[in-house]
C-alpha cells in the first residue's frame, strides 16, 4: 500500500478474516465494466459479479444517473401509511418478470431480510387462517438463507450458526443433493439424486402435514458452493408441496435477474413457488435492496382475514423498505437488462462458460467441477487438517495476479457479470489454471 488506510484497525469487517486481511489489505479503487482497479493501480477482472450482484458489470451511467436523479427530487420516502411513485411502478415492472403466478411484491433492504420476511408472511397466513399448528418450516443442509436469526435457523451451513442459539423452533431440514461419487465433473443439472426430493414425503409422514408450513430451497445453492439440482428434483419437491397443501419458497437472491440465463432459476426450471426471495442483482448491486414475491392468494387471504380497513394488514416492514433512491436505481437496471438482452445474453454464452471451466479437469487437486448458466464451482481437495486453506491461498494469489474470485470451503465459486465476454472467460480460466497448477 502507498499510503496508510484510516480506519483500518476500526472497521469489523463482515465475513473477513480481519487479522490477515489487516496484515495485507486488498483494497479496490474504482470500478467499470468487469474490472475492479487495485490500490496499487493495477485491474482486477471480477469473475463473481462483485458479490453475486453486479450483473450488468460495473459503473453503469444509466443506474448512477437515475440515482442522481432521484435524490435531488426525493432523498426518503417513509414506507408506512404512504408511498412515492417509483415504488409502485417498480413493483408492477418486477411482477411482468417474475413466474406468472407471483404478482404481489414486499420491498425489503436485503436477501437476510427478504428471507426473514417470506418466513413471517408464512406463518401469519396460515395464523390468519385459524391454522395456527402449520409452524415448521423446512429447509434444506448445505444451504445458506442469509444470517438474520430466521435465515440461520432455515440454512443448513453449521458454521453459520455456532454460538448463536437457540435459534427458531420447529426448523427441519432435507439432505443436500451434492454426491461427488455419482454427479462429480457433471455438466448442466447432474442424473443422480431426483430420488432425494423422497425425503420430503417421508418427512412429512413423520411429522404431519397439518403441521408444516411452507419448504424454502435455493433452486441453485450458491454460497455453499454452486449445487445444481439433479434433474427432476425441484419438480418432485413442487408436487409434494401441491399434495400436501405446503407452501413452496424459492431464494433466488443469487439465482434471480439473469444468472441461469433466465431471468430466474423458476423459468429455467419451469418450477413456479409459491412465494420468491430476491435481492442481490436487483438494482446491480448499487444501493441496498430486497424483495419477496407472492401469489396473489396468499395476499388476497391476508387481505380478505383483516377485517377492518384501518387495520394494518401485515405489520411488518423496514425504515428503507422502497426507498426512493433504491427504487430508482432497480427501475434503470431493470430497464437494462431488457434493453441490452442480458439475460439472453448470458444464455448464449453460457456453453462456452461450461467448456472453458470443464477445461480444467484434471490439474491438481481438483474433484469436481459444477456449472450452470453463468454459474461454476471448482471443488478443491481439500489440505488434511486444514479445510478452507488451499482454496483461500489460491483466492490470494488471484487476487494479486488480478482475477477476483470467490471461495466457500474448498470450493472456488465463480459468478461473472452478464455483459463477459469469450476473451473475458478465457483469461479467467487463464489465471485461475496457472495459479491452481502452482499451488500444488
Amino acid at each position: 500500500m502507498s499510503k496508510k488506510i484510516i480506519g483500518l484497525d476500526k472497521y469489523w469487517m463482515p465475513f473477513t478474516a480481519n487479522k490477515q486481511f489487516r496484515s495485507n489489505p486488498r483494497i479496490l479503487l474504482k470500478a467499470k465494466g468487469v474490472y475492479y482497479t487495485k490500490s496499487n493501480g493495477g485491474k482486477l477482472l471480477d469473475a463473481t459479479s462483485g458479490l453475486w450482484c453486479v450483473n450488468a458489470g460495473h459503473g453503469r451511467k444509466e443506474i448512477s444517473r437515475a440515482i442522481k436523479k432521484q435524490i435531488e427530487l426525493i432523498d426518503y420516502s417513509p414506507a408506512f401509511q404512504m408511498g412515492h411513485e417509483k415504488v409502485f411502478r417498480l413493483a408492477e415492472n418486477l411482477s411482468n418478470i417474475l413466474p406468472k403466478n407471483i404478482n404481489k411484491i414486499f420491498f425489503t433492504n436485503s436477501g437476510s431480510e427478504a428471507v426473514e420476511t417470506s418466513l413471517k408472511i408464512v406463518h401469519h397466513y396460515y395464523a390468519l387462517l385459524g391454522k395456527k399448528e402449520k409452524r415448521i418450516i423446512i429447509g434444506r443442509e448445505r444451504s445458506y438463507h442469509g444470517v438474520n436469526y430466521g435465515g440461520i435457523s432455515v440454512s443448513g451451513i453449521q458454521n453459520n450458526r455456532n454460538n448463536f442459539g437457540p435459534l427458531i423452533t420447529q426448523i427441519k431440514h432435507l439432505p443436500h443433493t451434492h454426491n461427488l461419487e455419482k454427479n462429480s465433473f457433471s455438466r448442466g443439472q447432474p442424473k443422480w439424486g431426483a430420488h432425494l426430493a423422497d425425503n420430503l414425503e417421508n418427512m412429512i409422514k413423520k411429522f404431519g402435514s397439518k403441521r408444516i408450513a411452507a419448504v424454502i430451497i435455493e433452486p441453485i445453492a450458491g454460497s455453499t458452493g454452486v449445487h445444481v439440482p439433479p434433474l427432476g428434483y425441484l419438480q418432485k419437491i413442487r408436487k409434494i408441496c401441491d399434495k400436501y397443501n405446503i407452501l413452496l419458497i424459492f431464494d433466488e437472491v443469487i439465482t434471480g435477474f439473469g444468472r441461469t440465463g433466465n431471468a430466474f432459476a423458476s423459468n429455467a426450471f419451469k418450477v413456479n413457488p409459491d412465494i420468491i426471495v430476491l435481492a442481490k442483482g436487483l438494482t446491480n448491486g448499487a444501493v441496498p435492496m430486497g424483495a419477496v414475491g407472492v401469489k396473489k392468494e396468499i395476499y388476497e387471504t391476508i387481505n380478505q382475514y383483516t377485517k377492518s380497513p384501518f387495520a394494518i394488514e401485515f405489520p411488518h416492514g423496514y425504515t428503507y423498505s422502497g426507498n426512493p433512491v433504491s427504487s430508482a436505481a432497480a427501475l434503470a437496471t431493470l430497464n437494462l437488462y431488457k434493453k441490452e438482452k442480458l439475460f439472453e445474453k448470458a444464455k448464449k454464452i453460457s456453453k462456452f462458460w461450461e467448456d472453458a471451466v470443464h477445461s480444467l479437469k484434471g490439474l491438481p487437486k481438483i474433484i469436481d467441477i459444477r456449472n450452470f448458466g453463468l454459474m461454476a464451482a471448482i471443488e478443491l481437495d481439500p489440505i488434511k487438517e486444514e479445510p478452507t486453506k488451499r482454496a483461500f491461498e489460491i483466492y490470494l494469489k488471484c487476487f494479486d495476479n488480478g482475477l477476483l474470485i470467490r471461495t466457500t470451503g474448498d470450493t472456488i465459486a465463480l459468478s461473472p457479470p452478464l455483459i463477459i465476454n469469450k476473451k473475458q472467460i478465457e483469461k479467467i480460466i487463464w489465471i485461475l489454471g496457472k495459479i491452481i497448477k502452482k499451488s500444488n
